[in-house]
C-alpha cells in the first residue's frame, strides 16, 4: 500500500533522535473511504434526502461520497483556499471561500507582519482560485440548494481549521436549518473552536499531541482532480 505521511522531525521531540525515535503509531484509519465509512456511522441521525453532505476538496471529498452514500443523501463540493502567510505558504493566516466569504487569523497576520497590500494581494489570489475550482468541480452543475436543510460539511482532517471556518462560514450565511462540521481526526483545541461555527462538530479521532493530519491515515495519497470528477459525476447519474 502506498504511503506519503509527511515526516517527522524527530528532533524537535523531547528525548527523540533519528535512531531512537519511536515508529509510527498503526494508524486509526486505513484510507478515507474507510474513515469516511466510520464518520457516517457516527451520522446516522441525519439520514434523509434533505441532508446535504458538502465534501471540501480535494481530501474531503471522498470521505463525504461514502458518508452520502450511507445516509442516502445529496453530494456536492464546497471551496475554499488558505491564504498563506508570505514566504511561508503551509502556515494559514486564514482562508477565503468560493463565494467571498473570509476568514482571518488577525492575531497571526499581526505576529507575522502581514502589511495590508500583502494580505490583499493574497485574498485576491486565493478567492479568484477558489472560484476557479469551484467552476471545474461544477461542470455547469447549478448550486446545492442550503437553505432550510441539514448540511455537513467534511474534510480529511483539521489542523489550524482556518480553511474549514471560512468554509463553515460561507454555508451558514446561506441559512441551513441545521449546520454540521464532520471530520476523522483533527487537535482537540480546533475541534472546540469549530464550535463557534458550526451547530454540531464530530471529530472521530482526537490526536493528542497533533502532528499532522495524515499520521491518522495508513493511504494518504493525494486525490486526483479527475477522481473528484467522477465521484461527483456518478451520485449525479443516480440522482
Amino acid at each position: 500500500m502506498a504511503h506519503s505521511r509527511p515526516p517527522r522531525d524527530h528532533s524537535q521531540r523531547p528525548g527523540g533522535t533519528p535512531d531512537t525515535a519511536p515508529a509510527w503509531p498503526v494508524a486509526t484509519f486505513a484510507d478515507r473511504r474507510v474513515a469516511g465509512v466510520r464518520l457516517a456511522g457516527s451520522l446516522h441521525q441525519y439520514r434523509g434526502p434533505n441532508t446535504l453532505i458538502l465534501g471540501i476538496p480535494r481530501g474531503g471529498v471522498p470521505i463525504a461520497a461514502e458518508i452520502a452514500r450511507n445516509l442516502g443523501a445529496e453530494l456536492d463540493v464546497v471551496i475554499a483556499r488558505k491564504l498563506g502567510v508570505p514566504g511561508e505558504p503551509e502556515l494559514a493566516m486564514g482562508a477565503v471561500s468560493a463565494s467571498g466569504r473570509l476568514y482571518l487569523d488577525e492575531d497571526m497576520v499581526t505576529r507575522r507582519g502581514v502589511s495590508p497590500a500583502q494580505l490583499a494581494e493574497i485574498v485576491a489570489r486565493e478567492r479568484a482560485a477558489a472560484s476557479t475550482r469551484d467552476v471545474l468541480f461544477r461542470c455547469g452543475r447549478p448550486d446545492p440548494v442550503i437553505a432550510g436543510r441539514t448540511v455537513i460539511v467534511v474534510d480529511d482532517g483539521i489542523a489550524t481549521g482556518a480553511t474549514f471556518r471560512a468554509t463553515l462560514q460561507a454555508v451558514r450565511a446561506q441559512g441551513p436549518a441545521l449546520l454540521v462540521a464532520a471530520v476523522p481526526v483533527g487537535p482537540r483545541e480546533t475541534a472546540e473552536i469549530l464550535q463557534a461555527d458550526a451547530d454540531v462538530v464530530v471529530c472521530l479521532h482526537v490526536q493528542e499531541p497533533f502532528e499532522a493530519v495524515g499520521y491518522s491515515y495508513d493511504d494518504f495519497q493525494a486525490v486526483p482532480d479527475e477522481t473528484i470528477d467522477s465521484i461527483l459525476q456518478s451520485f449525479q447519474a443516480d440522482r
